[in-house]
């Protein structure tokens, strides 16, 4: 059954409904505890990752450097962005426990979004760090203060904000009248916005709104950088100079692909893929919760030298072979 235990009125009636219910992967139901043993796995390495790098940028002083200032919000972005989640998740798999309050679905909702934004604005952060470093090389120090790094941080953070901050109280002026039953494993936007028995054009326009200033406008300027980039690439005068001078963007270009790649995938199958079945949906909206927080560490451990490194130390070779 959909819903058991105590769970007994998902359909209950209320302009404010006390409890919402999380379907997880409906039409999977029997295989949950399988299911949960990928998800299991990559939160584990998302979070052993993410808390080691934040723990050698921390502890090494060599890496107290410019673009790594950036880098120590990522693990923290990664971590709010798979607990507030996965938390959920997991005790569904394993416990059957779908059901959320309506302040907790609204505060999940909040924590999961903001920090999708606050992701993207930290790769357009990195974006104007490379750009400075090879197209401004000595006037980066300048430019880059310690002063603009913070306020840049602090633009990013308060962006994410103000931009989350009017949905739960679009959300909380709409009536709940019918099924309470949210088909996802979390409290995103959409979903939820799906269950509102009113008008919800408003809430649909100021969602696309924000997809649109988000994704459209810092992935624009992303590329806007890296054709500037380029350009001052090629010119340099020999071809190890502009190697060297691209190889310190390899890591961010990970991660933008890391980052943007499974929203274009999930977003192009949720428009176009008519046959695709509701689970397959589900299934990669979720697994993109986790994919970035477990790929963004692995991809800075190996693409960073000074943090490859660092890492290596933690674990001698005489330690793994022993």
């Amino acid at each position: 059954m959909l819903l058991q235990g105590n769970q007994s009125s998902p359909n209950a009636t209320g302009s404010d409904p006390a409890v919402f219910f999380l379907t997880a992967v409906p039409g999977l139901e029997a295989l949950h505890l399988w299911i949960s043993i990928p998800f299991c796995s990559v939160f584990t390495v998302a979070l052993l990752g993410n808390c080691t790098l934040l723990y050698v940028i921390k502890t090494e002083p060599s890496l107290h450097k410019h673009m790594l200032y950036f880098l120590t919000i990522l693990p923290v972005i990664s971590l709010v962005l798979s607990t507030t989640t996965m938390t959920k998740i997991l005790s569904i798999f394993w416990f059957n426990s779908r059901e959320i309050s309506f302040n907790a679905c609204l505060v999940q909702m909040f924590f999961l979004h903001s920090s999708s934004i606050m992701q993207s604005a930290l790769l357009l952060a990195m974006a104007f760090d490379r750009y400075v470093a090879i197209c401004n090389p000595l006037r980066y120090a300048a430019i880059l203060t310690n002063s603009v790094i913070a306020k840049i941080r602090l633009a990013a953070l308060t962006r994410a904000v103000l931009l989350m901050v009017p949905l739960p109280f679009l959300l909380r002026r709409l009536p709940y009248c019918q099924s309470h039953v949210i088909s996802h494993c979390c409290c995103q936007h959409m979903a939820v916005v799906k269950l509102a028995c009113a008008d919800t054009s408003f809430n649909n326009v100021y969602g696309i709104i924000v997809t649109l200033f988000i994704m459209g406008l810092d992935l624009m300027i992303i590329s806007l950088s890296y054709v500037k980039i380029l350009r001052a690439a090629l010119r340099l005068t020999s071809k190890e100079e502009q190697l060297k001078a691209l190889s310190t963007c390899g890591s961010h270009l990970c991660a933008i692909l890391v980052v943007y790649t499974p929203v274009v995938i999930s977003s192009t199958i949720r428009r176009f893929g008519c046959h695709v079945t509701p689970h397959v949906h589900i299934l990669l909206a979720s697994f993109y919760l986790l994919f970035s927080p477990m790929m963004n560490p692995i991809v800075y451990s190996v693409k960073t030298k000074q943090i490859h490194d660092q890492v290596l130390l933690l674990f001698p070779r005489k330690r793994l072979l022993g």
